[in-house]
């Protein structure tokens, strides 16, 4: 049976990857650095200029896409940290010139980024609504219909997660520690939180470093998304690979 296949841009290690390969499609990952832990065939590209060289050439060759454009410029508080740190650089946002670069190829399509993003009508989804000790809120933009799930924070009651390694950092960028840990209901997986050992399971990925989970969505969020767009898909197919 022939699977439909997906495009993955910016695909970094490839948690959403893993949601969509269990979803049914064959992925191949698109993303400007090497990524050795993708689990699935990639191209070292720029997504924008790999979207632009392939609308220009014509082929169809996937049958939907998703994206993850870099989310640095829409994290809160994300502005505070560069400049405590003295960092001057300055994130680009690149989610318009995705969508318009989607729409325009016209296939079924998903936008995946931070909340407070600037996506259209997108629906949002939390880990703790797959069972997972997991607050990692993201948004899901799509061409095609999508319902999204409430969030089930209620699940998760007793505090025996570290939500912290004790450190801060001091206005020359250094970072200084603390004995001081503090518990929570769910697991923090962001850079440097505590209970690092934790991550793999909250996060239903085991092939990942730390710092790549920290950046990755869990593979059950685009498993659920990825069975959706798959409905939309699956209208468009040819019969035989409809079979």
């Amino acid at each position: 049976m022939t699977r439909p296949r997906l495009l993955d841009l910016c695909c970094g290690a490839g948690g959403a990857a893993m949601g969509y390969h269990r979803a049914g499609f064959d992925v191949v990952g698109i993303d400007h650095l090497p990524q050795p832990n993708y689990p699935f065939p990639m191209v070292l590209s720029d997504a924008i200029v790999w979207m632009e060289e392939y609308v220009c050439s014509g082929h169809e060759i996937f049958d939907a896409i998703h994206a993850s454009p870099p989310c640095q410029v829409h994290v809160k508080g994300m502005r505070a940290v560069n400049l405590e740190l003295d960092r001057d650089y300055e994130h680009r946002d690149l989610i318009a010139p995705t969508r318009e670069l989607l729409q325009h190829m016209g296939w079924p399509y998903v936008i995946e980024n931070v909340v407070g993003a600037p996506l259209i009508s997108p629906i949002r989804l939390c880990g703790t609504s797959f069972d997972l000790p997991l607050r990692r809120h993201r948004l899901f933009e799509s061409n095609v219909f999508l319902f999204g799930l409430p969030c089930a924070h209620g699940r998760f009651t007793e505090k025996r997660y570290w939500n912290g390694d004790g450190s801060r950092y001091n206005g020359d960028g250094s970072r200084s520690y603390s004995s001081e840990r503090r518990l929570s209901t769910v697991v923090q997986v962001y850079g440097h939180a505590g209970g690092k050992e934790e991550w793999p399971a909250a996060m239903g990925i085991d092939w990942m470093t730390y710092p790549e989970l920290a950046e990755a969505i869990p593979p059950a969020y685009t498993q659920f998304v990825g069975e959706q767009l798959m409905s939309a898909v699956r209208q468009t197919l040819p019969l035989e690979v409809q079979l």
